[in-house]
């Protein structure tokens, strides 16, 4: 190579390194600005010219069903909640794994209303009484577990529903902590 060729193949060099040097403390240099990189994100809870109803948060299409979800066959209602009480069954029993679960389900979304031991002592219902209600007692005993499924599912009275919150599997396991909180209330004496 010639000393001229060295000097041009060394110059381009120079300028290739230089062209492509980066401050990575910022973003990279941009032919075209479109939309495909630049897109208009709208936050959750913001208003959105694109829809309809102009919300950015979409309600999901009838029927759908979340991923892992199952549908229950029952809809909200007391015709409803009497017919799950006569055709559900829980399929869990009440082994020392379902309790340990069961109980942990219900200390973290049911105490707060009904209380450690399901007497309706709970720190919300210390501040409103209305909220609390015996779970322990002898006529939520007597409910079959399918109704109780039901009311855990939908909601009742100034119960919120917590299908939203807990699977079904653990809606059943709170129900078989729950009936030994029950039977320790209603029959203190019966050996465990």
């Amino acid at each position: 190579m010639s000393r001229k060729g060295a000097l041009v193949f060394a110059a381009a060099l120079a300028a290739l390194l230089w062209a492509g040097r980066r401050d990575y403390r910022k973003p990279n240099w941009r032919v075209f600005w479109d939309d495909m990189a630049y897109s208009p994100a709208y936050a959750s809870q913001s208003s959105n010219p694109v829809f309809r109803d102009g919300r950015t948060e979409q309600l999901p299409p009838d029927g759908a069903i979340a991923r892992g979800g199952q549908t229950l066959a029952y809809g909200p209602g007391d015709e409803e909640r009497d017919r799950a009480g006569r055709e559900l069954k829980n399929p869990f029993a009440a082994t020392p794994e379902n309790l340990a679960r069961g109980r942990f389900v219900y200390q973290n979304y049911c105490a707060h209303c009904h209380g450690l031991q399901g007497l309706g002592d709970g720190p919300v219902a210390q501040l409103h009484p209305e909220m609390g209600f015996p779970a322990a007692s002898e006529p939520i005993y007597q409910m079959p577990d399918g109704t109780l499924f039901h009311i855990i599912t939908y909601g009742n009275n100034n119960m919120p529903a917590h299908a939203s919150q807990l699977s079904a599997e653990d809606r059943w396991k709170v129900i078989d902590y729950l009936r030994v909180l029950q039977r320790r209330q209603i029959n203190p004496d019966e050996k465990r």
